[in-house]
């Protein structure tokens, strides 16, 4: 059976996408395995722009979580969670999310380094707040109707 035909026929009432148990696991597993790459990717950029650019922590945090989530966006949506649904109107989905993440976790972040807490800690503890509450976005709002629609190319 095809994807688009597996993902169509375990929807429920409300046209969610229903998902066995091992299924569930095995995006969660995905997504935290493109998240952890996404994060190598965020501390690198953050690293650089702190260390060898000597940048403040917001400008140096900002720059870095772009990065990061242009990344993670392109290879969960294709790989976790294999989406058909429209790019933009997902990206435009995740850049509400992200409104308010954003400036949320930028002032928290910038005020905590500001009381001398380590800044890649405040860093590490917010891409662990970052990577929970995106997963939960992306899989029950985003993706919530269209995971299992992409078709592969053969």
């Amino acid at each position: 059976m095809n994807n688009e035909r597996h993902a169509h026929q375990a929807t429920g009432q409300t046209g969610t996408v229903r998902l066995s148990r091992r299924e569930n696991s095995i995006q969660a597993l995905k997504f935290l395995l493109f998240s952890i790459s996404a994060g190598i990717i965020q501390l690198l950029v953050f690293t650089i722009l702190e260390e060898v650019f000597s940048l403040r922590y917001w400008p140096s945090y900002l720059t870095a979580l772009i990065a990061s989530v242009l990344y993670n966006f392109t290879v969960n949506r294709r790989y976790t969670f294999k989406s058909a649904n429209n790019i933009p109107k997902a990206m435009g989905q995740l850049t509400i999310y992200y409104l308010i993440f954003t400036p949320l976790s930028t002032w928290w972040g910038d005020v905590l380094v500001g009381l001398g807490i380590w800044d890649y800690l405040v860093l590490g503890v917010t891409m662990v707040i970052n990577l929970v509450t995106e997963y939960s976005v992306n899989r029950f709002i985003i993706y919530r109707t269209s995971m299992n629609t992409r078709e592969e190319r053969r």
